[in-house]
C-alpha cells in the first residue's frame, strides 16, 4: 500500500506488492486495508475513521486537511466517504506505476480483440 517513509516522501509500494502477490493477492490486501481504516459501523471509510486508524499507515502526521482531501479525492458518489471499490480505485490512482501499467494491460487486450476480430 502507499505510504510515507519517515522523511515524508511519497513511497509507492502498490507495484511492489502487485509483483510478489499476483493481481489478486494485490487485491486481498486491498481490501484487507480498507477493513482496517473503514468505520466499523457505517462499512466505509469516512474522515473520522481514516483519523483514527491512520497511524495504520503511517499517515498519524497528516493533518485533517489532508485527510479530508484523501477521502474528496477518492469520494466518486459525493457520499462524503469512501465504500471498498472507492478505495481501491484511489490506491491505484496514487500509483503511478500501476497506472501506467493497467494502461499498457488495456491497450494489450484492446489489440488482442481487434486482433481477433479480424481488424
Amino acid at each position: 500500500m502507499a505510504g510515507v517513509n519517515k522523511t515524508g516522501d511519497f513511497q509507492d509500494l502498490l507495484p511492489v506488492m502487485a509483483d510478489k502477490l499476483g493481481g489478486e493477492g494485490l487485491i486481498t490486501e486491498l481490501c484487507n486495508g480498507f477493513e482496517l481504516l473503514m468505520d466499523k459501523n457505517r462499512g466505509v471509510i469516512t474522515m473520522e475513521s481514516l483519523k483514527k486508524n491512520s497511524a495504520f499507515l503511517g499517515l498519524q502526521d497528516l493533518g485533517d486537511d489532508e485527510l479530508a482531501s484523501m477521502v474528496r479525492e477518492g469520494d466518486l458518489d459525493c457520499d462524503g466517504a469512501l465504500n471498498q471499490m472507492e478505495f481501491c480505485v484511489l490506491m491505484f490512482r496514487l500509483s503511478p506505476r500501476l497506472m501506467e501499467e493497467s494502461q499498457l494491460w488495456l491497450e494489450e487486450a484492446l489489440e488482442e480483440e481487434l486482433k481477433n476480430a479480424g481488424f
